[in-house]
């Protein structure tokens, strides 16, 4: 791929292209390797963008989507591999997906919910991540059911066993392990939405959202994306 001077501008301001990581989304960015260095497939793709632009990589973490969001919003990140959602794209300039993961709900044992069409009632609390993709979506779609915010993916979970919550939303992935620890409990079936992970860049930086846009369609056609999600053994996502 060529990329023009400008495109190089806008991606590295400084000499250096600043990539924002989530740590809270353990299915893109795993525990740092021995030396340090950030292990996953955001940072996989980002050392291959960064090789691909041809300037140095610095790695800028954050524990949450809305702190990363803010982060390529404001310029303090030059990229951010996040979820692609309506509101942050008034402020950021996202790609197409690369990925998506399943989003759904789980319930407690001797719960009467019995399916995602059940959730949207009066009464029924749902616990989730603070301003998490999945928390904007259900934020504009829930007409009935209340959603109880915690910071954090863990916080959420937490926050749902220790209120008696009605429903825990979250990746599905993520879920199913969070079942495991509460006997009873269950996923229900189907996606309410999923999460489509892309890469951002600040909403005025046209030169470098458009090298982004390409470097996204050639992932989907070089098949890099499946091939580094199987090295480190992630599962439960689809590769677009």
């Amino acid at each position: 791929m060529q990329i023009s001077p400008a495109a190089r501008a806008e991606l590295a301001p400084g000499g250096k292209l600043r990539i924002g990581l989530n740590y809270g989304n353990f299915l893109l960015v795993l525990k740092d390797g021995p030396g340090g260095e950030p292990r996953g497939i955001a940072p996989d793709l980002g050392r291959e963008l960064a090789k691909r632009v041809g300037v140095p990589l610095e790695f800028l973490r954050f524990d949450q989507a809305g702190k990363l969001a803010d982060a390529v919003k404001d310029g303090k990140c030059d990229v951010g591999f996040l979820g692609a959602e309506p509101q942050r794209a008034n402020e950021i300039a996202f790609t197409a997906a690369y990925l998506e993961i399943p989003v759904t709900f789980l319930v407690p044992a001797g719960s009467p919910i019995r399916s995602i069409a059940d959730v949207d009632r009066e009464g029924v609390r749902i616990a989730v991540a603070d301003r998490s993709a999945y928390d904007l979506f259900l934020s504009r779609n829930l007409k009935k059911a209340q959603l109880v915010r915690a910071q954090g993916i863990d916080g959420s979970c937490q926050l749902f066993v220790d209120k008696k919550l009605d429903a825990l939303a979250g990746l599905k992935p993520r879920l199913v392990s969070d079942a495991e620890k509460l006997p009873g409990s269950r996923i229900l079936d189907g996606q309410v939405t999923g999460v489509q992970q892309a890469v951002g860049t600040p909403k005025a930086r046209s030169a470098a959202a458009a090298y982004l846009s390409e470097f996204v369609a050639d992932l989907h056609k070089s098949g890099l994306v499946k091939k580094i999600a199987a090295e480190h053994g992630v599962r439960g996502v689809v590769v677009r």
